[in-house]
């Protein structure tokens, strides 16, 4: 056999050898781009058509414009925006409460068990609880003014200035639970003697926390501010119909109520992918504003 043969068999072998692991990957790769790619492709190419009868009239730009004419999707987006809000205050006492944990004080082991209940329970079942907590004659009035606050009582979700501010908090009460796990789960992976030569060598409890366990859990953070971020575009829909149904008014309309309202009682199905197509755009923005801004702090600490 000539050497050029050779050559050529063993060229061959090289590249079955680097394309063999992708053929396997293939039937993987086609479920996976059947669940979740192609509902995409057919939502962006609903958002060209008027599906008021099947399999609908291409009408180009229409939905869009009836969207953007539209103010209840101005003001559903400003919804999601205000809520973006919380994420800092989820990071802020997750963080803070994973650090307490962490250094084990009086019943911490209860503690943690505790926090992660609410995240665990189904969020219709919050939905619903916490709509009778929040009423007028609800168990929170009944508490401020046990407490001698009665001047603080309000009509937490009928009254428009006050009931979005109540789904936030709702949301900020459940969601601390998770990030409380990710960081201690980062915590208990850092070696202790960082944070004891830092005690040693006189940093107080503020100071450890800034300078030492922030930098530790940074990665971490950010994964859980982007899950989040994804969560208060696109997870807010059973929080609000089951507490509020999007009122008063539309104070509490957010963008997933807006696609409901818009496909099931307008019977705008165009309109509705429309705003699906928009959310999609801003979520991808989002994370991907989040990489550049991780790589740049990489740069940084470099």
């Amino acid at each position: 056999m000539s050497s050029g043969s050779a050559g050529n068999k063993s060229s061959r072998n090289r590249a079955a050898v680097k394309i063999e692991p992708y053929l396997y990957m293939l039937p993987a790769l086609f479920i996976l781009g059947f669940i979740y790619l192609y509902p995409v492709v057919q939502v962006v190419h609903f958002s060209f058509l008027d599906l008021r009868s099947w399999p609908g009239d291409f009408i180009g730009l229409e939905n869009f414009r009836i969207v953007l004419k539209d103010p209840r999707f101005y003001q559903s987006m400003l919804h999601n925006f205000e809520l973006l809000l919380t994420i800092p205050v989820m990071v802020v006492i997750a963080l803070i409460i994973a650090v307490l944990l962490h250094e084990e004080v009086w019943g911490w082991k209860f503690y943690r068990s505790l926090l992660l209940i609410p995240y665990v329970v189904p969020i219709v079942a919050i939905g619903i609880a916490m709509s009778h907590f929040f009423k007028l004659h609800g168990g929170l009035n009944q508490l401020l003014e046990l407490i001698g606050l009665k001047s603080f009582q309000r009509q937490w979700l009928g009254h428009p200035t006050w009931s979005l501010f109540s789904v936030a908090v709702i949301i900020i009460w459940r969601e601390i639970g998770f990030g409380t796990v990710l960081f201690l789960a980062r915590l208990g992976s850092m070696p202790p003697e960082i944070l004891e030569a830092a005690r040693i060598d006189g940093a107080g409890w503020w100071r450890r926390l800034w300078c030492i366990v922030v930098p530790e859990l940074t990665t971490v953070i950010e994964f859980f501010v982007i899950i989040n971020i994804i969560a208060m575009l696109s997870q807010i829909f059973p929080y609000v119909f089951v507490m509020t149904g999007g009122g008063p008014g539309y104070s509490t309309w957010v963008s997933e109520l807006y696609i409901y309202k818009q496909a099931f009682q307008f019977n705008k199905m165009g309109a509705s992918a429309v705003v699906a197509v928009v959310l999609l755009i801003i979520t991808i923005t989002f994370i991907v504003l989040s990489f550049r801004f991780r790589e740049k702090l990489s740069e940084q600490y470099e």
